[in-house]
């Protein structure tokens, strides 16, 4: 029987992710299944501008990581048997596809319409045929969503997205939020699962003394001097 002072398990997450970002994609999936679970609420986000607010590289900027990525990337799908394909440019800019999310709602069947575009099909939405052909999978024609993709509001809340993720403190898409808890990438979706079950998990002796680690070396600040 469990306690009656036991913490309820949370109700509401925050999903948070950029359609730049292929591991987004094979996430998908499992926050699909999860929804049937607890409600979420789908934000777009300008990953960029995580990258810009915490001074570093994505995968794809470094160039020795930028080919394990991609390898992890098909080597994931395959293990998990999601139907996978790089579009033939990456990174890409997404803001196209990021705003029309965003006037859309980010409804689950819009988000997922665009990633099968870019990450099953593998197309490259700057092309101007494959623009249309994810329009029409959408219910919309070119000029429709183009109204919708350059409408200020749009633009603000996408921007208002951004900001309240760097304010949540993350650091990096698809990243799970769960009251204040943050669970960073596909490989995070198991323990946010098991903070569901167990929301009290972070409160066991191991995990609280995380809190109170310091360093006993710091990396020091780059410098030109040789």
């Amino acid at each position: 029987m469990s306690s009656p002072h036991a913490k309820a398990s949370p109700t509401d997450a925050v999903w948070y992710f950029d359609v730049i970002s292929p591991f987004s994609y094979l996430a998908l999936g499992e926050i699909e299944k999860l929804a049937e679970r607890i409600r979420i609420a789908y934000k777009p986000i300008l990953f960029a501008a995580l990258l810009e607010h915490w001074r570093h590289l994505g995968p794809a900027e470094i160039p020795p990581k930028r080919l394990h990525t991609y390898r992890l990337c098909v080597f994931e799908a395959e293990r998990r048997a999601i139907p996978f394909r790089f579009p033939p440019h990456h990174p890409f800019n997404p803001l196209r596809p990021l705003r029309l999310l965003v006037a859309l709602g980010a409804t689950p069947n819009a988000v997922r319409t665009v990633m099968n575009s870019i990450w099953r099909d593998g197309l490259d939405l700057s092309a101007e045929a494959s623009w249309q052909m994810t329009c029409t999978a959408l219910g919309l024609d070119v000029a429709d969503a183009a109204a919708l993709v350059e409408g200020s509001d749009t633009k603000a809340t996408l921007r208002a997205n951004t900001e309240a993720a760097v304010k949540a403190g993350l650091f990096g898409v698809p990243t799970l939020q769960v009251g204040s808890e943050l669970f960073w990438g596909v490989d995070a979706l198991p323990m946010a699962r098991a903070y569901l079950d167990n929301p009290d998990m972070f409160k066991s002796e191991e995990m609280r003394r995380l809190d109170s680690l310091t360093p006993s070396s710091t990396r020091p600040a780059a410098s030109g001097a040789g």
